[in-house]
């Protein structure tokens, strides 16, 4: 068994790690989905939620090349998920779009991945508010290490 760390941001980085792999939702998604969403397929699924992006877009926005974001794009496509269209500026460009699928898929991740796990609905709303706020605060320190 490994020693629980001393240091209070090791524990608290500890605590929060367990806790969210304790509510791991990717087989439960899988399930609801009918495919899992990992190689990456999940990220941009989500990122061409608000608007479609052309490939390139998509490789910069994740760090990535841009023959590993047609592998994933081409996994979405046969799933049914995306498609590539003409870019309306550059006709040697491919748009990636969601279809209706994909966003039926989008909208049950939302329903799985954002519904909160029973224990912390058993917390005091003055709890919870002091939670989001310390999560946020963590969120909004990350972000300027970041800049």
């Amino acid at each position: 068994m490994v020693a629980a760390p001393t240091d209070p941001a090791a524990r608290a980085w500890a605590l929060m790690r367990g806790f969210v792999e304790a509510h791991n939702r990717h087989g439960e998604l899988a399930e609801a989905l009918g495919f899992r969403l990992g190689g990456g397929r999940g990220k941009l699924l989500f990122q061409l939620r608000d608007r479609p992006m052309s490939l390139s877009e998509l490789a910069q926005a994740n760090g990535i090349d841009a023959p590993y974001v047609t592998l994933i794009v081409d996994k979405l496509e046969t799933q049914g998920l995306v498609r590539r269209q003409p870019h309306p500026d550059d006709r040697r460009r491919k748009l990636v779009t969601l279809t209706a699928a994909g966003h039926e898929a989008i909208a049950t991740a939302d329903a799985i991945l954002l519904r909160p796990p029973p224990a912390v609905g058993t917390l005091p709303a003055d709890d919870l508010r002091q939670l989001a706020e310390l999560l946020t605060r963590i969120l909004d320190a990350d972000r300027a290490e970041d800049h």
